[in-house]
């Protein structure tokens, strides 16, 4: 394997690893009960592309709305 080939494999499994961890968090902060939370960490970390490319197409969207304060109000 040439170099420039080692870097650029080495490049791409780091963005994976990025986007896995970037999924992992939004599956997270996510309002879905426990278990879902759970076994969409297990999928994305056993099958890293293959988790993402199930979690884009299916994942929990939406997250927990967290509480408001006055400083935070944009009234």
């Amino acid at each position: 394997m040439s170099e420039a080939t080692s870097y650029f494999a080495i490049a791409m499994a780091g963005i994976i690893l990025l986007v896995d961890l970037w999924a992992m968090i939004s599956v997270f902060r996510s309002d879905k009960p426990v278990g879902v939370k759970g076994g969409w960490a297990i999928g994305l970390i056993i099958f890293p592309v293959l988790g993402l490319i199930v979690w884009g197409i299916a994942g929990p969207r939406g997250i927990k709305e967290g509480p408001t304060s006055p400083e935070h109000s944009k009234g």
